[in-house]
C-alpha cells in the first residue's frame, strides 16, 4: 500500500507560516448539494479548519435556506475563520424541504454552476473588501468538478472528495468499457417488472421517459439479463450487472445520469489528489487498481472518527448538516432499551417508495416482534405524505418508535442498537461499520447495490432483502439479523471493522490520520509550479 509520511501538527502550522506571513491558507469548500454529500464535506472543512486553514464552505442557495430552517437562523454565521457563503443550483426557485431531483440537479450543477463560483472566488480574492486570506486551494466533491476549470485557472490546488464507496467509483469506471463492450445501455425489449401486487410486462421503448430513474424504486430484470457476471474489475470478482451503479439502466444512450457518472469519475483524473472516505483495509484491492491511473489518492475515514479525536469545545462544534429537523426524544427512548435490543431502521436522504412498499415494511416490522426505532421523513412516500396504518400503531406502540429524523451516528453509536436496515448508502454504511452495527439492506438507486454486494460477499456485515419489499420477507430476514446465526457472524464482523475503523484513526499514527497529514503538506500546501 501507499507509504504514510509523519508530518505533525506542529510541522503543518510552520509550514504554513513560512508560505504565507501572517495569513493562513485558504480552502474553498463545495459540497454536493445533497444530505449524503453535505455531511461528510462538512467534516472535512471542521478537519481542515483544526490544522490551521481558513475555510470558505460553499452551500447552494437552495440548501442554505433548508439549513436555516432545520438548524436555526444563527446556525450558519460560523467563525472568522470558517464561513459559509452560497452559489445558485441553476434550478428554479422554490421553498420546498425535500431533497431536489437528483438527474436535474446533475445537469443543472454541471451546466451553470461555474460563473457563480468563478464570481465567488474572485470576491474572497479581492482581500480588500472580502476580508479573508487569498484561496490557496479548493477541496471540491468529486461530481462538482466545474470547479477544475476554476482552479486552472488561478493556478491552485484541487482536490476532490468521493463522499460515496471507492467500489462504487471503480463501478463507474467501467461504464465506458460496458458500452464499447456493448452490454449498455439496455436493448429494448420485453422487460419483466414485479410489482408490488402484479407482475406484467412493459416495452421500455414505449413508455415516455423511462430510463435509470425508473429503477430508482422500479426493480426489473430483463430475462435474468442483469445476472450477467462481469469478470474484468479488479477486486470486484464474481460481480453482476445488477451490482453496478444503477445509472446503466437505461436504454438511451444520452442518459443524462449516465454521462453525468461517466464524465464525473474521468474528470477526477485532472485533481490533485483523490480522497475517499473510507479504510484501507476495507477496500483494499480496489483502492490499488486505482491508483496507478488517478492522481495521488489518500484514504482519510471514517472522518467522523478522524473528527471525534478534536475536543468537543471546538467552536465548531455547534455547526451541524442536517436538511432536516431533528425530532427530540430519540436518546431517551433508546436509554430505556437493553443493549443491542433495538433495529434502527432509515433509508436515507434520497430513498423514496410507494404508499404499499412503505405498509410492507410496517408489517414486517411488526411481525417480527423486534423493538425497533425508524426515522420516516416528510418526503419519503412518492408524491404524498407517509401515513402507517393505525392498526400498525397499535400494534408497535409499546416497541417502536417513529421520528421525522435523528442524528443518525450518534443514534448508530448507542449501545442499544443492535441492528440497521439501510438503504446502503455510504455514510450510513461507513457510521454502521463504526458503531460495529450490522445490516439488512434494501438498497434503492447508484452505488448502493455495489456498497451492498460488498457488504455481502467481502466484509461479512449484512444481508439483502432481495423482493420488492414483501413483508413475510422482511419478517424473516429482521428475526434472523437479531436472532440468527448468520445475524451473530455479522456481528462478530461489524465489531471487527469497527476495531480496524478506530485502528486506522485513533493516534498520530493511524493511517487516515497520517494519509490527512500528507495530503495537506504535499498537496494543499504545495505551490502548483
Amino acid at each position: 500500500m501507499r507509504e504514510h509520511i509523519v508530518y505533525n501538527d506542529k510541522y503543518i502550522l510552520e509550514m504554513m507560516n513560512s508560505l504565507v506571513t501572517d495569513q493562513k491558507p485558504h480552502a474553498v469548500c463545495v459540497p454536493f448539494p445533497a444530505q449524503g454529500h453535505v455531511n461528510p464535506m462538512l467534516k472535512l472543512a471542521k478537519l481542515l479548519h483544526h490544522k490551521g486553514f481558513h475555510i470558505t464552505f460553499v452551500n447552494t442557495e437552495y440548501n442554505h435556506n433548508r439549513l436555516l430552517r432545520s438548524q436555526g437562523p444563527d446556525s450558519l454565521k460560523g467563525t472568522p475563520s470558517f464561513c459559509f457563503e452560497t452559489i445558485p443550483d441553476g434550478l428554479p426557485p422554490t421553498d420546498a424541504d425535500a431533497t431536489q431531483d437528483v438527474p436535474s440537479l446533475f445537469d443543472s450543477t454541471k451546466k451553470t454552476c461555474l460563473a457563480p463560483f468563478r464570481e465567488l472566488l474572485s470576491r474572497l480574492n479581492n482581500t480588500r473588501l472580502s476580508n479573508v486570506p487569498p484561496v490557496t486551494c479548493i477541496v471540491s466533491d468529486c461530481i462538482m468538478s466545474f470547479t477544475l476549470i476554476a482552479s486552472q485557472e488561478l493556478n491552485i490546488r484541487n482536490v476532490l472528495l468521493w463522499t460515496a464507496s471507492a467500489c462504487g467509483f471503480m463501478g463507474y469506471l467501467q461504464y465506458r468499457s460496458l458500452i464499447e463492450k456493448g452490454l449498455i445501455p439496455l436493448k429494448a425489449g420485453s422487460v419483466t417488472y414485479v410489482g408490488a401486487n402484479c407482475d406484467f410486462e412493459l416495452d421500455l421503448l414505449k413508455i415516455p421517459g423511462v430510463n435509470c430513474l425508473h429503477d430508482f424504486y422500479m426493480s426489473y430484470l430483463t430475462n435474468g439479463y442483469l445476472n450477467t457476471v462481469i469478470d474484468w474489475i479488479p477486486g470486484m470478482e464474481g460481480i453482476r450487472l445488477k451490482d453496478l451503479p444503477t445509472f446503466i439502466r437505461t436504454t438511451d444512450a444520452d442518459d443524462i445520469m449516465l454521462n453525468f457518472a461517466i464524465g464525473e469519475v474521468e474528470n477526477a483524473r485532472n485533481a490533485s489528489a483523490l480522497l475517499f472516505n473510507t479504510i484501507d483495509d476495507l477496500e483494499n484491492e480496489v483502492l490499488e487498481a486505482l491508483s496507478p491511473t488517478y492522481p495521488p489518492i489518500f484514504t482519510i475515514g471514517p472522518l467522523q472518527l478522524l473528527l471525534d479525536q478534536i475536543p468537543h469545545e471546538d467552536a465548531l462544534s455547534s455547526i451541524k448538516s442536517n436538511l432536516w429537523k431533528e425530532q427530540g426524544g430519540c436518546f431517551e427512548w433508546l436509554d430505556t432499551k437493553e443493549p443491542k435490543s433495538v433495529v434502527y431502521v432509515n433509508f436515507g436522504s434520497v430513498t423514496v417508495m410507494t404508499d404499499e412498499q412503505l405498509v410492507e415494511f410496517a408489517w414486517g416490522l411488526a411481525n417480527s416482534k423486534v423493538t425497533f426505532l425508524w426515522v420516516i421523513r416528510p418526503d419519503l412516500i412518492i408524491g404524498e405524505s407517509a401515513i402507517l396504518p393505525p392498526e400498525f400503531v397499535f400494534e408497535t406502540e409499546k416497541r417502536g418508535l417513529v421520528s421525522s429524523w435523528c442524528p443518525q451516528e450518534q443514534v448508530l453509536s448507542h449501545p442499544a442498537i443492535g441492528g440497521f436496515l439501510t438503504h446502503s448508502g455510504w455514510n450510513s454504511t461507513m457510521e454502521s461499520l463504526c458503531g460495529g452495527v450490522p445490516m439488512l439492506y434494501w438498497p434503492f438507486f447508484a452505488e448502493q447495490q455495489t456498497n451492498c454486494w460488498f457488504c455481502k460477499n467481502k466484509w461479512g456485515v449484512g444481508m439483502e432483502i432481495e423482493s420488492e419489499a414483501k413483508r413475510d420477507e422482511i419478517e424473516r430476514l429482521v428475526r434472523e439479523l437479531k436472532q440468527g446465526e448468520k445475524g451473530k457472524e455479522m456481528k462478530k464482523k461489524a465489531m471487527e471493522w469497527k476495531l480496524l475503523a478506530e485502528k486506522a484513526t485513533t493516534g498520530p499514527n493511524s493511517s487516515s490520520y497520517l494519509n490527512l497529514e500528507t495530503m495537506i503538506k504535499q498537496v494543499l500546501l504545495s505551490s502548483t509550479t
